[in-house]
């Protein structure tokens, strides 16, 4: 058939890959002038090739593993693959050592730094509790319900920023259902689940740029820099900018679909209605240059109203040019001068890194939808014929790229 992807981030690069392996022709529009959508390369000031946001894949990533190798990147080279670990500069926190699942949980908890027998024997019974249910809990639960019973260390230290780097919502508005199935995938799921993947490449060479390449290769018709504005329906297909198309697939950011499907004439109020109810969470990341290398490539940060980042890496580390940290703002809601102001004196206080520059402050208003308890996500199919994918369409996962590549690859597999 022949097929339309409007947009190109890793949900509608996902789509396109598998239409076009399942024989479909492809055209793929993206508005931008470089695919990748909300993980891309950027042209940073001062000549840096930075990226709008440092992302952090796991090991239990493994749809969008396995499509890095598809599409021809290995992901032993381009991402430095490390246990999981959340400490912090001075030492404290906890890091897990190279064991099977779950005695790596049970080592990490025991062996964790500054945490007394209390925090720990916190963490057992609650994560204990976890598993006896099944890692299921009341729809309506928030994060700050599912763990009442740890101490404030074990929340400070592990949950808080475990919820905020994976579902990007405060503990207590975020989604338990959702929070738990991380945790089982990443912790139970099999060794190495939970191990950090820390991206050694731009974002557009990990996997924007070799997926456009795979794609050329096959055929695909590539229309970067070109935003459709209608879609129409069309006697049982569709058209999109008065193109004909046997399907549309939208899986461009929420808010475009919705105005896409409101305009087509097409009979999905509730679709759009459910699209539009969906909040949104930003992230910020500040790029500092002038520092000396870190303790390890990722660190955990001890974040406040006063301190809002939760984590540095050390670019230098990563590939990256020597002396570039990157602080990351998640659920950010501060000014961007407020922002640089703050993460330069957390830097100096946490990191003993005084005298930085800042390079850029990369602010995606809207990066992620909130993750709250009982939240209702719009369906892939919207009408005969259209659908959408994306990290915000229903499915077990929150905003994250694993969750964009599994909906870019169900709506592919469901175009027959």
């Amino acid at each position: 058939m022949k097929v339309a992807i409007v947009g190109a981030g890793w949900a509608g690069l996902a789509c396109a890959v598998e239409a076009t392996r399942l024989g479909h022709a492809v055209t793929l529009f993206e508005a931008a002038r470089t695919p990748g959508g909300r993980a891309r390369r950027i042209d940073g000031d001062r000549g840096l090739a930075l990226d709008n946001g440092q992302h952090i894949l796991i090991g239990a990533y493994r749809a969008t593993l396995a499509l890095l190798r598809d599409v021809g990147v290995d992901p032993d080279a381009a991402l430095l693959r490390l246990p999981l670990s959340l400490r912090f500069a001075d030492g404290g926190g906890l890091k897990l050592p190279r064991l099977p699942a779950p005695l790596d949980l049970l080592a990490g908890i025991a062996t964790a730094r500054g945490w007394t027998l209390r925090d720990k024997l916190s963490l057992l019974r609650v994560a204990l509790r976890w598993r006896l249910t099944g890692f299921r809990c009341a729809s309506a639960d928030s994060v700050a319900i599912l763990c009442a019973g740890l101490t404030p260390r074990v929340m400070q230290e592990l949950v808080e920023p475990l919820c905020v780097s994976a579902l990007n919502t405060p503990v207590e508005r975020s989604s338990g259902t959702v929070f738990l199935r991380v945790l089982h995938d990443a912790l139970f799921s099999g060794s190495g689940g939970a191990d950090l993947l820390l991206p050694r490449v731009d974002l557009g060479a990990l996997f924007p740029d070799a997926a456009m390449a795979w794609l050329a290769q096959r055929g695909a018709d590539l229309r970067v820099g070109h935003r459709v504005r209608t879609i129409a329906p069309d006697a049982g297909c569709w058209q999109a900018d008065g193109e004909p198309f046997e399907r549309v697939v939208l899986a461009c950011a929420p808010w475009d679909a919705a105005r896409l499907v409101r305009t087509s004439g097409a009979a999905a109020d509730a679709w759009c209605e459910t699209t539009e109810a969906l909040r949104f969470e930003a992230i910020a990341t500040v790029y500092l240059r002038g520092a000396s290398p870190l303790a390890e490539p990722m660190l955990a940060l001890r974040s406040d109203a006063n301190a809002p980042a939760q984590f540095v890496f050390d670019r230098g580390q990563l590939g990256g040019p020597a002396g570039l940290l990157a602080l990351v703002v998640s659920a950010n809601e501060a000014p961007r001068d407020a922002l640089e102001r703050q993460s330069l004196a957390q830097a100096a206080a946490q990191l003993d890194q005084a005298g930085l520059d800042v390079v850029q402050t990369v602010v995606e208003k809207r990066a992620t939808f909130a993750c709250t308890p009982s939240l209702v996500r719009p369906a892939m199919t919207i009408a005969p014929g259209l659908l959408a994918c994306g990290d915000y369409i229903d499915g077990p996962y929150p905003a994250t790229l694993e969750g964009a590549v599994l909906s870019g690859l169900a709506a592919g597999e469901a175009l027959a």
